[in-house]
């Protein structure tokens, strides 16, 4: 199978990023979204309507990766330290390197036994991916208890406050705090605040997951090697209380790159280097 011309463009785009210390920029070539409007979004999930729909997004989610795995293209194959999510009996930010549509399945299926029964994870994700696909794919990214981000003042307070009603219950929510998607990109990028201002603003810890990728022998649809992944739940990061919200999640965003690159270097055996 050759190499998709449109992943290639994208892995190009990778290494340019790279060289220009871009690495919080979208490589992908989507369209510009679709603006989110006040009232849209059932953050926390209070309609009937949404319940309905959240168990129809997560039946086709489910299918969906269960048919990538079933033919080898979803390959999870070891997960380590999940007694650090376990231990974590409240709200928490969940942290993971971004690389691919399967990550955040991957996280999970994988943090599963850490959520309280009737508990999902629940995913941050950007407006173009709420606002902008059409059919099965749609359902999945506005009602698969995802809270998307937008541009909009007004609906992002609505997100703020979501966030806060959620974190309160106990939720765990999957932040992505390189930001953009990286095509099979292996390196921890440096990471960007907001994931970790807002376990500093609510008072909750931070869990680093780090998913480590080796080729399989498999190709994937895109004619490159299927990734098996290695998931790493790292020690959980707490605020200090006795420090101030900005201080807090510079610390805690630090703390959490240092973890990722620790344990980047152990998987891969080699030092951490970027090309720019």
């Amino acid at each position: 199978m050759p190499e998709s011309e449109e992943r290639l463009r994208v892995l190009a785009r990778i290494s340019e990023y790279e060289k220009e210390g871009r690495f919080n920029d979208d490589v992908e070539e989507d369209d510009p979204p679709i603006p989110i409007k006040p009232g849209e979004v059932d953050y926390t999930n209070r309609k009937i309507s949404s319940k309905l729909k959240t168990s129809a997004a997560n039946f086709l989610g489910r299918t969906f990766f269960w048919n990538m795995a079933k033919h080898k293209k979803l390959v999870i194959k070891d997960v380590s330290g999940l007694e650090n999510a376990t231990a974590v009996k409240g709200g928490a930010i969940v942290t993971c390197n971004h690389f691919n549509i399967c990550d955040n399945y991957t996280v999970y299926k994988t943090i599963k036994p850490a959520l309280k029964k009737r508990h999902y994870l629940y995913k941050v994700i950007k407006e173009s991916n709420y606002t902008n696909f059409k059919g099965p794919v749609r359902l999945m990214m506005r009602h698969g208890n995802t809270m998307p981000l937008s541009s909009n003042v007004c609906v992002m307070k609505e997100f703020f406050e979501g966030m806060k009603t959620l974190l309160e219950r106990g939720e765990k929510i999957l932040i992505y705090p390189e930001q953009a998607m990286w095509f099979n990109y292996r390196k921890p990028r440096p990471l960007k605040p907001g994931a970790f201002w807002f376990a500093a603003k609510f008072n909750v810890p931070v869990i680093p997951v780090f998913i480590g990728m080796k080729d399989t022998e498999i190709l994937d649809d895109n004619g490159f090697p299927v990734q098996e992944y290695y998931v790493y739940y790292l020690p959980a990061i707490y605020p200090d209380t006795d420090l101030n919200v900005r201080d807090n999640s510079e610390i805690m965003m630090k703390k959490n790159y240092r973890m990722w690159v620790e344990t980047y270097e152990k998987f891969y055996g080699k030092k951490l280097s970027y090309s720019h």
